[in-house]
């Protein structure tokens, strides 16, 4: 998500002898690395699911819950920060550090302290909660050195975001903790995932740093909740916005799963089978920063109604070809890449359509009803896969886009979506 901030001019140079952006490509590059790294904590409960399942006896309800307790933690986390201001009190990439630290300590108990699925579960809720003092702190620092290129910044670090969240399956597919061809030990992929989580926060508290573009937080107000769905423009944004997530939880969560059981029932390998699932995932890391860059200059809601007609269109037929994983795997590359591009455009949409004393609230409201929407669809899918299978579930995955589709498609045609990116609708 952007930031809850407006930009102000870059701090002048003492006789303009010194570039107050001269650290610019070094400091967002290792935003981006630590952001890949700290997000390895996102799946890394998923990611061994057929591992849990195998030693717990992880029902369908329980297996969704090592997403989910994530994702409410992540809500929950994210309402505690606005309301305390954190962002305000500390450095952003103070917090950045500390909360990947947490993070990194509360995932580490899933494998060192869990006897079982509940214990697991309440620690991934606290690993979602830090969690929302990596993202949301890394959208700010990006705009303290990102302006008129904000777009590629952001997208950037979503595509950071999503690679890293990736990683646990490529843990879990690369012949390390474990003989090749075979499950490794959940374990330690869970505590190699902490440990990335720990470097992140080394680089946050020691190399990175607040550029120099001066920015207000707006802050979050109960009595404002409701701002960014009052006027038209920005609900229909955020509205464009609840379709994206209805789809992208999903599809992160479910796709590898989908895969390793085509791969499987086709007699495939299955170490190939978990090494296609971090790459349907990791290959999104493109499509943000390509749609980042192309945002700026040819518009959000052209951006957003590629993205979305394409992985609707992925999610309506990939079910169709379980039975054939070389075409399958093809086929979830592209769903990967389109899924996700879209992602950072919707909250800078927000932020460029609502009245800027309210922009920090809106975005709270928009990220937390986008998060608890993820639940509905991450429980979904296990009982409709046993009921219809998966040609039958996952085209209610593309119900997302359909109303995305509608909702971009609508803004694009009202005046004010010229106030975004520069006018570019």
């Amino acid at each position: 998500m952007p930031p809850s901030t407006r930009d102000a001019s870059p701090v002048d140079a003492p006789d303009g002898d010194t570039d107050p952006l001269a650290d610019k490509p070094r400091t967002l590059g290792v935003l981006a690395l630590a952001t890949l790294l700290a997000l390895a904590l996102w799946f890394s409960g998923s990611a061994v699911v057929p591992q849990l399942t195998a030693e717990w006896g992880l029902s369908g309800s329980e297996q969704s819950w090592m997403t989910m307790s994530v994702q409410l933690g992540f809500v929950a986390g994210a309402l505690l920060s606005a309301l305390l201001g954190l962002a305000d009190r500390r450095p952003a990439h103070h917090v950045f550090a500390a909360s990947a630290l947490v993070g990194a300590v509360a995932n580490a108990a899933v494998a060192v302290v869990a006897t079982g699925p509940t214990t697991a579960i309440v620690f991934r809720f606290a690993t979602g909660m830090a969690l929302a003092g990596v993202y949301p702190p890394g959208m700010k620092l990006v705009a303290t050195w990102c302006k008129t290129d904000r777009g590629e910044g952001i997208g950037l670090l979503v595509g950071a975001i999503t690679v890293g969240s990736a990683l646990p399956h490529l843990l879990n597919a690369v012949p390390v903790f474990g003989p090749a061809g075979g499950l490794p030990p959940w374990r330690p992929v869970v505590l190699a995932a902490s440990g990335l989580a720990v470097i992140a926060a080394g680089l946050a508290a020691v190399v990175l740093d607040e550029g120099p573009y001066l920015t207000r937080a707006t802050g979050f107000n109960w009595q404002h909740a409701g701002e960014g769905l009052r006027q038209e423009p920005p609900r229909l944004a955020n509205l464009g916005y609840l379709g994206h997530m209805w789809e992208l939880y999903a599809m992160w969560t479910w796709v590898p799963i989908l895969l390793l059981a085509s791969y499987q029932a086709a007699g495939w390998s299955e170490p190939l089978a978990r090494g296609a699932g971090f790459a349907v995932i990791a290959v999104g890391g493109l499509g943000c920063v390509l749609a980042g860059r192309l945002a700026d200059q040819l518009g959000r809601t052209r951006i957003t109604l590629w993205s979305l007609a394409v992985s609707g269109g992925c999610a309506l037929v990939a079910g169709l070809f379980f039975a054939q994983p070389g075409v399958l795997t093809v086929l979830c590359l592209v769903w990967g890449v389109a899924v996700v591009a879209d992602s950072a455009q919707f909250s800078a949409a927000v932020s460029e359509l609502t009245d800027p004393r309210y922009v920090g609230t809106a975005l709270t409201v928009q990220t937390s009803l986008g998060y608890l929407l993820t639940l509905v669809t991450l429980r979904a899918v296990p009982p409709l896969v046993e009921t219809v299978g998966w040609a039958g579930t996952l085209p209610v995955i593309a119900l997302g886009p359909a109303v995305g589709l509608w909702s971009m498609a609508r803004l694009r045609g009202l005046p004010e979506a010229t106030r975004m990116a520069s006018g570019n609708r």
